[in-house]
């Protein structure tokens, strides 16, 4: 089993900071790409930014230059730094594991956190 745990959410005003984390747990040798996705009220889940192991990223447009991914990989763990926050990344932050390999080779299958609110206002 793999577990993955995100913190880091909360209320910020807009052009402020946060940090999100997420901690893979479990039988874990080693993960391929971690990612962070969101979902805001009434829209679908969307891709925010991924990294591989080999430290690759990608981003949403709607987020370059604003936020920045980046993983520990001794740690299993993936954060997501996001600077000038807007009203509109109010979202549940959902953190992924993908090519998540064990003892017995690859699961097959990504993980997903539970998620973590970031809310924007003033």
């Amino acid at each position: 089993q793999v577990q993955l745990v995100e913190s880091g959410g909360g209320l910020v005003q807009p052009g402020g900071s946060l940090r999100l984390s997420c901690a893979a747990s479990g039988r874990i040798y080693s993960i391929y790409a971690m990612g962070w996705y969101r979902q805001a009220p009434g829209k679908q889940r969307e891709l925010v930014a991924t990294i591989t192991s080999g430290g690759s990223t990608n981003y949403a447009d709607s987020v370059k230059g604003r936020f920045t991914i980046s993983r520990d990989n001794a740690k299993n763990t993936v954060y997501l730094q996001m600077d000038s926050l807007k009203p509109e990344d109010t979202a549940v932050y959902f953190c992924n594991a993908d090519g998540v390999a064990g003892p017995g080779g690859y699961y097959g299958m990504d993980y997903w956190g539970k998620g973590t609110l970031v809310t924007v206002s003033s």
